[in-house]
C-alpha cells in the first residue's frame, strides 16, 4: 500500500495570503500588540508559529493564550479566504482524481495547519473530502512530530504497518523534505510555493517537480519505474 501525505499551502492550494493575514490579525486584535509579527510561517506548524509570536511580544504561552489565539485565527481565516485571490494549484485535482482510482494508494495530509484550519481551507477550495486522515499542527511545534502523527494515522487508516519506501511526502519547502526523512519516507519537492526551486532542490528531495500538472514522474516512482 502506498501512502501519499500532502502538504497544503503552496502544494495543494494558494490561499492568496489568507492564512498569514489571519495569523497576524489574530495576534494584533486578540492580544493588542502594535503590529504584525515578523515570524516566518513558511513550512512551519501553527503551534510553532504561535509560540514564536508569543515569545516576540512577551505573551505567556499557556493553553488559555493558545486557545484565544486559535479561536481568533480561525474566525479571521474564514473571513479572509473569500477576500483573497486564492486557487487550487495546477494539476492537483487531476492527480487526486487519479490516485482515488487506485486501490493501492491511501491519501492523507501532512500539514502545519491546525486540523480545523486545514478543513476550512480545503472545504473553501472544494477538495476537503479527498483526504481521509492526516497529521496537523495543533500540538506540535516541530513538523517532524507532525510527520510521525501523520504516519501513525495512516497506519491506523490502512490497518497495517507502512513500508517507509511506499510513503510519499509531497510538499513545497525544505521542512517537508526534512520531516519526510524523519519518518524514513520518500520526499517529493514541488516548487509551486514560496520557496525558490534551487533552495528546495538543495534539500535533496527524491523527486523535484515544478508543480503537480504532470503526475507521470511521481507515478513512475511509485510503480518502481524510476
Amino acid at each position: 500500500m502506498h501512502i501519499c501525505l500532502f502538504d497544503i499551502d503552496g502544494t495543494l492550494v494558494n490561499t492568496g495570503g489568507a492564512g498569514k493575514a489571519a495569523l497576524d490579525e489574530a495576534l494584533v486584535e486578540v492580544f493588542g500588540v502594535a503590529q504584525a509579527s515578523g515570524v516566518s510561517t513558511v513550512g512551519r506548524t501553527d503551534r510553532g508559529i504561535a509560540i514564536d509570536m508569543f515569545t516576540e511580544y512577551g505573551i505567556e504561552h499557556t493553553e488559555e493564550s493558545w486557545q484565544r489565539f486559535l479561536d481568533g485565527y480561525l474566525l479571521r481565516l474564514s473571513n479572509n479566504l473569500p477576500q483573497r485571490d486564492g486557487r487550487v494549484l495546477p494539476g492537483v485535482e487531476a492527480l487526486l482524481d487519479l490516485l482515488a482510482t487506485r486501490e493501492d494508494v491511501a491519501v492523507g495530509l501532512l500539514t502545519g495547519n491546525v486540523e480545523e484550519g486545514a478543513r476550512r481551507k480545503l472545504e473553501f477550495f472544494g477538495i476537503a473530502e479527498r483526504f481521509a486522515f492526516g497529521g496537523f499542527g495543533d500540538l506540535h511545534p516541530s513538523r517532524n512530530s507532525v510527520a510521525a502523527e501523520a504516519l501513525q494515522q495512516a497506519e491506523r487508516f490502512v490497518g497495517q504497518p507502512a513500508d517507509p519506501q511506499r510513503v510519499w511526502v509531497i510538499g513545497d519547502t525544505p521542512l517537508d523534505v526534512q520531516c519526510a526523512r524523519a519518518i524514513g519516507a520518500r520526499a517529493i519537492g514541488v516548487s509551486s510555493g514560496l520557496v525558490a526551486a534551487d533552495e528546495l532542490a538543495a534539500s535533496d528531495p527524491d523527486l523535484m517537480l515544478s508543480d503537480l500538472s504532470d503526475p507521470g514522474p511521481l507515478l513512475a516512482m511509485m510503480d518502481g519505474a524510476i
